[in-house]
């Protein structure tokens, strides 16, 4: 079985990422899929909202990894829930950046080393989740050039498509230079508020443009989801029966189908 690794990603801040890979890979181990999230954020939302640490100066972080420290298999942490691992971040990472400079295969090393560890482990992840910082930097760049795919989650508010553009032309510079097997797994429309005309619009947009890319399932703007994250945990196992946990636990589905169909396909 080929590990999928999956960068979720949006240049822009605040559109429901780190709430989609916690939730995602929350309904991915409910079903029994073995799932590895790599929070490359240095702000470290997927790492508390996972009930986790995100404490700077940690020997067990990403930026031990890509600093050349440490080795993928020493940082790995457990979750408290079960099938569901975190490379935890801090923002220790926002160095690296400059720390890096000289090194002109800087890229590459997340890829070289989720490479090293998948060779070597015998492969127990079926999904590695990957939440990039809301930015397009050299964190986003390693993220895009080690995946395999990209899910983007899309705020149905004014000037989304417009930022969507702008990440859609960074996704080709990548696929032409230095990862041509990339691709857009699928487009997630949340914050959606039925109320309000504009959500509506920007669907129909999306939809138009991108067809079969956005998926059918729309995550609601929804409190639970957002209180979910101060309490260590994912809304699927916060609150199961919000509206929040009902759109995850839909979008799940549609993901592990959408799969089925691929490798089908293949």
């Amino acid at each position: 079985m080929k590990e999928k690794i999956i960068s979720i990603i949006n240049q822009k801040g605040g559109v429901g990422k780190t709430t989609t890979v916690i939730n995602l890979a929350a309904g991915l181990s409910m079903q029994g899929k073995k799932v590895l999230v790599i929070d490359l954020d240095p702000q470290g939302n997927a790492t508390t909202g996972l009930g986790l640490s995100n404490v700077e100066n940690s020997e067990k972080s990403i930026y031990s990894v890509l600093n050349g420290e440490k080795k993928i298999f020493e940082v790995i942490e457990k979750t408290k829930f079960e099938n569901l691992d975190l490379i935890t971040s801090n923002v220790d990472l926002s160095g690296l950046e400059v720390e890096t400079a000289g090194d002109n295969r800087r890229a590459f090393i997340l890829k070289e080393q989720i490479m090293a560890y998948l060779n070597d482990s015998r492969g127990i992840y079926s999904h590695i989740l990957i939440d990039c910082p809301p930015s397009l930097s050299l964190l986003t760049i390693m993220a895009l050039v080690a995946s395999d795919s990209l899910l983007v989650p899309l705020q149905t508010e004014f000037f989304a498509l417009e930022g969507l553009t702008q990440l859609m032309k960074t996704i080709e510079r990548i696929k032409n230079n230095l990862n041509p097997e990339l691709s857009i797994r699928g487009i997630l429309l949340t914050m959606y508020d039925k109320r309000n005309k504009l959500s509506g619009e920007v669907e129909r947009e999306a939809r138009d443009y991108f067809k079969e890319k956005v998926y059918q399932t729309v995550v609601p703007r929804n409190v639970r989801l957002s209180e979910a994250p101060s309490y260590g945990m994912p809304v699927l196992f916060y609150d199961k029966s919000c509206l929040g946990s009902k759109s995850y636990f839909n979008f799940t589905e549609e993901f592990i189908n959408q799969e089925k169909i691929m490798e089908s396909a293949a």
